[in-house]
């Protein structure tokens, strides 16, 4: 009998996933969480060969939670789903020591597959796979800043400092309306919507570059 937990805040969702792993024969949903900050517990107190996770939770990761299940517990193997077929998503999922991961399109019978493939010791991740996209993502990512001007570039580094704004304008000597600009410029020039991305690609960035180095 495959034991499995599963993580995902959506109840409807996480309940039709539940229905249609009982129906199977060799698997049983021993665990369920709907938040990340409850999934470890749970899965402590349920001991799951098998814990299927949801990337994207309403107050966290499901591949944060991942890589606390991988390092406590050696023999529960993490299946993340994702929703979006993607490098960064590969990279996150193997640096987080999943398994593998799926997508949250696909049918209940493919999931079912995956869960009992990774139960029999398979993995659908293999390091190569992570390391090819890896170096796909850090060439794409680099890639972007081609288009940013120097002062862009400046103010870009000084957003992977978590500078607002204003603290930019007073070490720039420029008004803050003008760095607002800049701000929003390099921002459609990446291809992002939000601060916290440039942000977070400016930190991968400076990372890549300390371990290159």
């Amino acid at each position: 009998m495959i034991r499995v937990f599963l993580l995902d805040d959506h109840e409807v969702v996480r309940r039709g996933v539940a229905a249609s792993l009982e129906l199977e024969p060799d698997i049983e949903v021993v665990g369920e969480a709907g938040e990340a900050r409850h999934a470890l517990a749970e899965v402590r107190k349920c001991s799951p060969d098998v814990a299927v996770l949801d990337v994207r939770l309403g107050d966290g990761s499901g591949i944060d939670v991942c890589r606390q299940i991988t390092s406590e517990f050696e023999s529960v193997k993490a299946l993340i789903l994702t929703s979006f077929d993607s490098d960064q998503a590969i990279v996150d999922a193997g640096l987080a020591g999943a398994a593998g991961f799926v997508l949250k399109q696909i049918r209940s019978n493919e999931l079912i597959d995956a869960i009992r493939k990774v139960a029999a010791g398979r993995r659908l991740l293999d390091d190569a796979e992570v390391r090819m996209a890896m170096r796909r993502l850090r060439e794409s990512e680099q890639g972007k800043l081609i288009d940013l001007t120097p002062q862009e570039q400046r103010i870009f580094n000084y957003i992977g400092d978590g500078m607002t704004n204003r603290q930019i304008a007073e070490e720039m000597y420029l008004a803050e309306k003008t760095v607002k600009n800049y701000v929003s410029n390099l921002l459609a020039k990446l291809g992002m919507s939000r601060r916290t991305e440039a942000a977070a690609l400016a930190a991968r960035l400076e990372e890549r570059k300390r371990r290159d180095d």
